[in-house]
């Protein structure tokens, strides 16, 4: 009798799953659907609207021919501990105690941006804590047990009372009602709950089985939070955190069956791998099975995206023609992008190869894009000890106009380090190279694949493209690449009616800026 009445009031968790929309990749317009069911393959579509419309069609259709809520299941919020919509009034309060109730809904809750929609099979207090939650379906009210080994439904009055312990008014008028006390009810032992943590937004369960899992989740944690308070970042160690993390998401997901366990695995495993390949890059070090990794001057992708949109910037808004003044216009971008001012001393300028600089220097101050602190001899004349101040109103930024870069203070002196690198490469000064092969060398240098191949996936680099920046006519180009291959800065180069092809020697790799 004790078993069946175990099993009879056994609970299951409710159900949750979630649609997403996501993003395909970088600049591009196509988009992700995808569900958490186990059966749903994933599938792209062109655009977002597209999209949206596909993902809310799926979940509507997982409504329709799905089965409606149960009424005697365990709250999908509850199992989460209700953190998802229940949050401390301030820094110093505790979260106020949450106790679910009302009748098991089907509940549909999205992000006000339409990027996801979750469906959850809770209780109706839960759903209404959620502001974006819409009820699709109410659970009717669970039969309980009859005394005399039936169901009744749970609104049905009570038809008898129990032969043991208290009774009540409710009894027959005129009928004798003895009193009895109520007999005393044994001490509940206490119970020792085990070390609760909290990993990646979710709270590890007291009870989870086994406890080596639930213990290896709980440090995880808390390493992982220790991580973020270090002075300075351990590539190494983090790759070691996200492949345990992965470990043990994917035991986690096999002891509960939860789908979303089993995709952070995967994203954890992935995260692993990412970190330890920018480990080695940095270490120029190669993975197992690979050549020789490329130490770059410039390590990290968001670096090389800063790179090219500092080029880019300055092919959009350079404020003279020609390749001499579009060489000096980058170069002092890069010594002011970060506040719009600078210093600078006449070898900076001597520096570059440029036919004029006193010339290009007043141009620039009389079109009003370039201001400094004295006359433009003063400048040139200038030396270390005493460098002059100049400025960029353009790149100047304000309460209303942040500037048109957004990397930080520390980035601005490693990109100009970089730029100065590639102009004044060793065989490219001794080749005596004018300005629009070192503007070619600076385009190339950004517009290659990790192995050096010029342009996305090795396909090459628009003609029309490189001669607008180098500001010549793209008739010019041809010679400019062969001083370019006689530098020994490329290789195998093919110049057709629209697209230069080849690939950067291995002896300027270093300064490449990959596409990513």
């Amino acid at each position: 009798m004790g078993v069946e009445a175990h099993a009879t009031n056994e609970r299951v968790t409710g159900r949750t799953w979630t649609v997403r929309l996501d993003p395909v990749g970088r600049g591009r317009a196509d988009v992700r659907v995808s569900c958490s069911r186990p059966a749903c393959a994933a599938q792209a579509l062109p655009s977002a609207a597209v999209g949206r419309t596909a993902a809310v069609e799926h979940l509507k259709a997982h409504l329709r021919v799905g089965p409606a809520p149960r009424p005697s299941v365990y709250c999908a919020c509850r199992a989460e501990e209700c953190h998802t919509h229940i949050r401390p009034a301030g820094p110093r309060e505790r979260p106020a105690l949450w106790r679910c109730g009302g009748a098991v809904v089907l509940a549909v809750v999205t992000d006000r941006e339409g990027r996801w929609w979750r469906v959850m099979e809770c209780c109706s207090r839960c759903a209404a804590a959620h502001p974006t939650a819409k009820i699709v379906a109410t659970a009717p009210a669970p039969d309980r047990p009859d005394p005399a080994g039936g169901f009744r439904a749970a609104a049905a009055p009570a038809s008898t009372v129990s032969a043991v312990g208290p009774h009540f008014s409710h009894s027959a008028p005129g009928a004798a009602v003895p009193h009895q006390a109520p007999a005393s009810r044994p001490a509940r032992p206490t119970r020792q709950r085990g070390r609760r943590g909290r990993i990646a937004q979710r709270f590890v369960p007291h009870d989870l089985r086994p406890v080596a899992l639930r213990d290896e989740l709980t440090e995880l944690g808390e390493l992982f939070r220790a991580y973020q308070q270090r002075a300075e970042p351990d590539l190494a160690v983090l790759a070691d955190l996200h492949a345990r993390k992965a470990k043990a998401f994917s035991a986690w997901a096999e002891v509960t069956a939860d789908t979303g366990l089993r995709l952070d695995a995967q994203r954890a495993e992935q995260a692993a791998a990412t970190v330890r390949l920018q480990h080695l890059h940095r270490i120029g070090e190669a993975p197992d099975g690979q050549g020789p990794a490329v130490a770059r001057l410039l390590t990290a992708s968001a670096q090389w995206d800063h790179a090219r949109s500092v080029l880019t910037h300055v092919a959009d808004h350079a404020p003279l023609p020609g390749p001499d003044a579009r060489l000096l216009v980058v170069m002092l971008t890069l010594r002011t992008a970060q506040a719009g001012v600078g210093n600078l001393v006449g070898q900076d300028l001597k520096g570059l190869p440029l036919r004029d600089p006193e010339h290009l220097v007043g141009q620039l101050v009389e079109c009003g894009w370039l201001g400094i602190a004295g006359t433009v001899d003063e400048l040139i004349a200038s030396r270390p000890e005493s460098p002059t101040r100049i400025s960029v109103p353009s790149l100047t930024p304000d309460e209303s106009d942040p500037g048109p870069f957004t990397f930080g203070r520390k980035l601005r002196p490693k990109l100009s380090g970089w730029a100065q690198r590639v102009v004044g490469e060793k065989k490219l000064r001794k080749a005596k190279t004018a300005a629009d092969v070192r503007l070619l060398a600076l385009a190339l240098a950004t517009g290659v694949e990790a192995g050096g191949q010029l342009g996305p996936q090795g396909q090459g680099i628009g003609l029309e493209a490189l001669a607008s920046w180098c500001a010549i006519g793209s008739g010019e180009l041809p010679e400019l690449v062969d001083r370019l291959s006689a530098a020994d800065w490329l290789a195998e180069a093919a110049v057709t009616d629209t697209l230069l092809t080849g690939r950067l020697t291995e002896r300027v790799l270093p300064l490449s800026c990959p596409l990513t």
